[in-house]
């Protein structure tokens, strides 16, 4: 279990068995927790409200690893 904090509000990530879900955010929709187990390249996880995205890469070093304000 990860816990990301934006100055916009927090999310719960959990990366296990190859997939990626939120278990927990604190805006007020949460999508981001409606959009399930990611796992596939390219597939992400978007909150919008508290600026915080999740995307699938393959593996590859990319310009952003983790990006908190």
């Amino acid at each position: 279990k990860y816990e990301y904090k934006t100055f916009y509000g927090t999310n719960t990530l959990v990366i296990e068995n190859g997939e990626a879900y939120v278990i927990e955010s604190s805006c007020k929709d949460h999508i981001c927790e409606k959009t399930g187990r990611i796992s596939k390249v390219g597939e992400t996880i978007i909150c919008l409200p508290n600026a915080f995205f999740v995307t699938v890469t393959d593996g590859e070093a990319s310009i952003y690893d983790e990006v908190v304000e």
